[in-house]
């Protein structure tokens, strides 16, 4: 699975102009489940984000983790970052997981995140979504589950 992760003041997302999740200070988590992606992947994905220590400490050193400032999550749904731009100008999308798969994925990631004690909200996954942010610091990371054993 891939992450793109940001450290937000505030986010939302809405579709059709309907809020459907919105957070104060926190993780904004674009995901996308990969072709072969498992729930093994969704939870490695989850666990490395909610231990991932880029919030500040009193000495204003990143040091601290979601859960040690008592921040939320935002989690939305990318399949946008399985992008090949390896030939041409149109980018092709074929090593996202299946609609089906990637949704349920996308819904099991969401839930560790909840089991790890994080508040989190949603995007829609298949829609048209407006997202909006302030992005803190700006910090914001790039993770892939198979980067790592």
């Amino acid at each position: 699975m891939r992450a793109l992760i940001q450290r937000v003041s505030r986010a939302k997302v809405e579709v059709d102009e309907r809020v459907t999740g919105e957070i104060g200070p926190g993780l904004l988590i674009l995901v996308c489940a990969m072709q072969g992606d498992t729930e093994a992947e969704a939870e490695k994905l989850a666990t490395r984000i909610s231990k991932l220590r880029i919030f500040k400490d009193e000495a204003g050193k990143m040091n601290r983790a979601i859960a040690d400032i008592g921040g939320a999550c935002l989690v939305v749904s990318q399949f946008t970052l399985a992008a090949d731009t390896a030939r041409g100008n149109r980018p092709g999308f074929s090593t996202a997981a299946p609609p089906a798969e990637g949704d349920r994925l996308y819904q099991h990631f969401s839930n560790i995140l909840r089991g790890l004690g994080l508040p989190v909200e949603n995007g829609e996954f298949g829609a048209d979504m407006a997202v909006s942010l302030v992005n803190d610091g700006p910090v914001t990371i790039w993770m892939d589950t198979a980067d790592r054993p």
